[in-house]
């Protein structure tokens, strides 16, 4: 008996995020997570958007590259209301 996926396309997996050791500054890290915190961001969270706006500022964002993931609370309605 054969196996079902030989001769088939390669099953893609779900693309996992990527891990990055970043070491940075102490005072450059105290002054992204402020920004971060100023903008409701966790400080990783923060990063991710100021590198994808510089690719996309330089024209090196890939055209594939998906949204930032939303985190947090969803968006208001979709829990129970609290009555006064």
């Amino acid at each position: 008996m054969t196996d079902p996926s030989e001769g088939s396309a390669p099953q893609r997996r779900p693309q996992q995020r990527k891990q990055v050791l970043l070491r940075l500054d102490p005072s450059v890290y105290e002054a992204l997570a402020r920004w971060a915190g100023d903008e409701l961001r966790s400080a990783n969270a923060q990063i991710e958007f100021l590198l994808r706006k510089a690719l996309a500022d330089a024209g090196r964002l890939p055209k594939e590259t998906g949204p930032l993931p939303r985190r947090g609370r969803p968006p208001g309605g979709s829990g129970p209301v609290a009555e006064p």
